[in-house]
């Protein structure tokens, strides 16, 4: 399953992410949060995995799917996938690559038990209906 939470910059989406992940944790210890860069350390519990792609010679959503796969390989009992700002995370700003990155993350968790949540900052109205779908 995927869920977006979508907005502006600014509109309180990343505080959005951080109550989420800090509740889920408190149930579960098998969590990933991926990010570019290290702002969300100091905000989430110790038992969250953080990954920060500066540290990854991950390029493009097409790339970014397949580390995905990587981490789902190796924690099997992997319950949640968090992603903080999507565009940045994949380096990559295209809406159309971003709707068939969802399609395929989609087909990719659809017989898992991985929720993933991407924040993404845009506009709703600016998305495709695809992606819609998932705010």
């Amino acid at each position: 399953m995927i869920k977006i939470i979508a907005g502006e910059k600014g509109t309180g989406k990343t505080a959005k992410l951080v109550d989420e992940i800090n509740t889920a944790s408190r149930q579960d210890n098998n969590i990933v949060c991926i990010e570019r860069g290290n702002r969300l350390d100091q905000l989430l519990k110790p038992n969250v995995r953080l990954v920060n792609m500066k540290e990854y010679p991950v390029d493009g959503f097409d790339q970014l799917l397949a580390f995905i796969g990587g981490i789902c390989s190796k924690d099997y009992d992997l319950t949640h996938i968090y992603i903080d700002s999507i565009f940045k995370v994949a380096n990559e700003t295209s809406m159309d690559a971003l709707e068939n990155f969802i399609t395929k993350l989609d087909t990719f968790l659809k017989d898992t038990p991985v929720t993933a949540m991407i924040i993404l900052s845009s506009k709703i109205d600016d998305l495709p209906e695809s992606v819609k779908a998932y705010v």
